[in-house]
């Protein structure tokens, strides 16, 4: 691309966290989406290439995230004059439940506000991106989005209102994250709930989810591995993983604080209390997947605070 533009970088997620789903998540380290962009004379905004996909992305900006996402963002702000050309860089795996189509909406806001010396907050950013990733699934939530772009651990109140909230890190908490080499849809593994929940499944759940935000705000690693269980997706969607108890009970021989499915899957995530523990326990669940004689990658970090920036 010629020009002077900007770089940005947005961070891979793990959504649910086990008993939020689709209303808790957090941000990794690595690995994630680049977007270098520029402003054009050509208004709207136009994708000059799509880099690490395979071919399987389309250039046509009505049809990716990042594209849609940074023109719902120019829309917001009035002047149809404005033009952007965009190339993304996938560096994250497609289908893995990490988070992939929310890390490149979360990047197109993210360069648009860049490149416009930054009218709008994070916050303010955020209901342009959710639009964009709306194209990926066709689901109006944020539970990868808002951490990717701002970073954290996030609590979503509300999805159609977005009463979006930082919840406390506590100093220790390290993250692994096992992708297997296999591929699930986010339709797939969606169609495979049941809407029929007991009531006893959801007095533990609800209670699961007070006490892991609780547990994170105090630092109590105690209450957050008790409360980091889920009991209404994880036994529905564990059949779509082979091996998933097996890389599970791995993870929790290794002493972490609990593991369960990351966002769709089919990564699997364990939230540990040291390095070392998170570093042990990709080891075992990598073994328990090639027992399985499926290949994994693994990706530890701590919790990203930052989310997309400004290379």
């Amino acid at each position: 691309m010629k020009g002077v533009g900007v770089k940005v970088f947005a961070p891979a997620t793990v959504a649910n966290m086990a008993c939020g789903y689709d209303i808790m998540g957090f941000a990794l380290d690595a690995p994630g989406d680049d977007i270098v962009a520029k402003l054009s004379d050509r208004p709207g905004v136009r994708i000059a290439g799509i880099f690490g996909d395979k071919g399987k992305l389309s250039l046509d900006p009505t049809k990716n995230t990042a594209s849609v996402a940074a023109q719902k963002m120019l829309d917001h702000l009035g002047d149809p004059s404005i033009g952007i050309e965009m190339e993304i860089y996938k560096r994250m795996p497609f289908g893995s439940g990490m988070g992939s189509s929310a890390a490149s909406a979360a990047a197109g806001v993210m360069a648009v506000n860049e490149l416009l010396h930054r009218p709008l907050e994070k916050r303010e950013m955020l209901p342009f991106a959710v639009l964009g990733e709306q194209v990926a699934d066709g689901a109006y939530h944020a539970d990868n989005v808002a951490p990717s772009l701002m970073g954290g651990i996030v609590f979503i109140r509300d999805n159609p209102t977005l009463d979006v909230h930082r919840v406390i890190c506590p100093p220790g908490l390290f993250a692994t994250v096992v992708h297997p080499q296999i591929k699930i849809l986010t339709k797939d593994s969606r169609d495979i709930l049941s809407d029929q929940n007991t009531l006893k499944q959801t007095i533990t759940q609800t209670g699961n989810i007070g006490g892991l935000i609780i547990g994170l705000h105090n630092g109590n690693f105690d209450l957050i591995k008790r409360s980091l269980q889920d009991v209404i997706i994880e036994p529905q969607r564990a059949q779509l993983i082979p091996g998933f108890y097996d890389v599970k009970d791995a993870a929790l021989q290794e002493n972490v604080l609990g593991c369960s499915i990351s966002g769709a899957g089919p990564a699997i995530f364990a939230l540990s209390s040291n390095n070392l523990i998170a570093e042990n326990a990709g080891i075992a669940m990598q073994r328990a997947f090639a027992k399985h004689n499926i290949d994994s990658t693994v990706y530890q970090s701590k919790i990203n605070q930052e989310g997309a920036i400004l290379y």
